[in-house]
């Protein structure tokens, strides 16, 4: 007698498919307001934790030594992991300093867990008192940082492409012929600020170099004509709407929060607000959204009542990470690969597997080819029996 398949609780037989999650190297505003109201964070912690954990790697990549580039990398993956994992279940630091453990091996600037925590704990005393990584005392920190690197990883969909604006603001400077010790070093340091926004997440290099160096002109009473009026933005294939998003961002930054920026300090608050009057004027005029256009979420299928399509489920929308977030302890029921793959733990079934792509439409052809073996066709006929008297 043939065995019978094993057959879960939705209809699905076999094993199951597997999710895939796709890679973005762009994040639209509303997909990152829609991560923080999920996580149930309020906005002023979500601008504190945010403003403090960039400020600490910037800190420790100086005592570091490290470029700037893996400042920007370390940022970015920073923010990616607090868009899935909510604030109380991690230290700001730790996350900071898994960040930045990262971001030195993707740049290939490398410093081990321990010296970066032995910076960072050595910032705050004298030459005298200060301890060597191999201090004792990082052991086990070490060991979380560690840990919270899959989950940086994981959150990031493993993408490793990353933007630096540094190189191109320095040329449009000389291209536009701008002053190289005012406005170019200050349009610099607004390219460090930047990372204390969700800019990075949503712009494109050009449009981040752009937007420093015009508002560095702005701020100087230096203005550079050509990037106001939006000439040659065809060739960098972007748009004035998108530069006057960054330009608004970096204000609300600098008007908020001054104090825990480079360039805000060194400038009164009333020239900030001006500046803004006049960019909120010019975007009236113009009629620019305040955020640029994105695409709308896509529209759930329904299967009747089957799962059909790999990675219908999307991780970003859940609470609980791939990975748990203590590497020490197990996993959760919430948190182990058989909750996020929606397996109800029956024997003889196998766990959903969840697998990171960097080509969406290999991902989007993968997706009709599994559906057509889990597409369920049903017929009806009609037999008619007579009874025997």
């Amino acid at each position: 007698m043939a065995p019978v398949p094993v057959t879960e609780h939705d209809g699905q037989i076999g094993p199951h498919p597997s999710f895939i999650q796709v890679a973005k190297p762009y994040i639209f505003e509303h997909t990152i307001q829609e991560c923080i109201t999920s996580l149930g964070v309020s906005q002023l912690k979500e601008d504190n934790m945010r403003l403090q954990g960039v400020s600490w790697v910037d800190s420790v990549r100086k005592a570091l030594l490290l470029p700037v580039k893996t400042y920007n990398t370390a940022s970015v993956y920073y923010h990616k992991f607090r868009m899935v994992h909510a604030d109380h279940g991690y230290q700001y630091i730790d996350a900071a300093a898994a960040a930045l453990f990262t971001a030195c091996k993707i740049e290939d600037t490398l410093k081990r867990s321990r010296d970066i925590l032995c910076a960072s704990y050595n910032l705050k005393l004298t030459t005298a008192e200060q301890v060597s990584p191999d201090d004792p005392m990082f052991e086990v920190p070490s060991k979380a940082i560690a840990g919270l690197e899959r989950l940086m990883l994981e959150a990031s969909g493993f993408d490793f492409r990353n933007r630096h604006p540094q190189e191109l603001l320095l040329k449009l400077a000389k291209h536009y012929r701008t002053d190289q010790c005012t406005v170019a070093k200050t349009a610099y340091n607004m390219s460090l600020d930047l990372y204390r926004t969700y800019a990075p997440l949503k712009q494109t290099t050009p449009t981040m170099a752009i937007a420093c160096v015009e508002l560095s002109g702005r701020l100087l009473e230096k203005n550079v004509p050509e990037l106001e009026v939006g000439q040659g933005y065809n060739r960098w294939n972007i748009t004035r709407s998108e530069v006057m998003e960054t330009l608004l961002d970096l204000l609300d930054l600098y008007t908020q929060h001054r104090a825990s920026t480079i360039v805000g300090q060194n400038h009164a608050l009333e020239l900030f607000i001006k500046i803004q009057i006049t960019l909120n004027q010019e975007a009236s005029t113009n009629k620019y959204p305040r955020y640029t256009k994105s695409a709308k979420p896509p529209q759930k299928v329904m299967t009747n009542g089957i799962k059909t399509t790999n990675g219908a489920k999307d991780l970003a929308s859940t609470k609980s990470p791939v990975s748990p977030s203590d590497p020490s302890a197990k996993a959760s029921p919430a948190m182990s690969p058989r909750a996020v793959a929606g397996s109800k733990g029956r024997a003889g079934v196998k766990d959903g597997t969840v697998r990171f792509m960097l080509d969406p439409e290999r991902a989007r052809d993968e997706k009709i080819v599994v559906s057509e073996y889990f597409h369920v066709e049903e017929e009806e006929y009609e037999v008619e029996v007579e009874r025997r008297r």
